[in-house]
């Protein structure tokens, strides 16, 4: 019953934020996905949740990756091309996470990911 209320309480939530704001919810969730492994490293189903963690950010930046490699994208060129180079760094830096399980390579990630996510909630002037 209260997993039906949260499930609820999420689907309404996404449909009342704006792009910026469920792009910045998404990068964040995606963040404290990987800190949350970070922060249990020693658990024993550490390697589960580490791919789950993983899989979820590659799945972020791969849509970032397809929407701004959209030619009706109306970001400025230089700003598409320093994220799209941005989310390639971070795939390699989770490619070599899984490869190399190490809990510090994570910080960079969850790092990128935090601070994209404030930059979208920051209201343009």
């Amino acid at each position: 019953m209260f997993q039906n209320s949260l499930n609820n309480y999420r689907e309404m939530h996404k449909e009342s934020l704006s792009g910026r704001d469920l792009e910045a919810s998404i990068l964040t969730r995606a963040a404290h996905m990987l800190r949350n492994v970070q922060e249990n490293w020693e658990a024993p189903e550490r390697d589960e949740k580490l791919l789950e963690a993983i899989k979820f950010n590659q799945k972020v930046w791969s849509l970032f990756q397809a929407e701004l490699s959209d030619p009706d994208n109306p970001l400025p060129l230089n700003l598409k091309q320093d994220i799209l180079n941005l989310s390639i760094f971070v795939d390699k830096r989770l490619f070599a996470v899984l490869a190399n399980p190490c809990r510090d390579d994570l910080t960079i990630a969850i790092d990128i990911n935090l601070n994209i996510a404030a930059g979208l909630m920051t209201k343009p002037a």
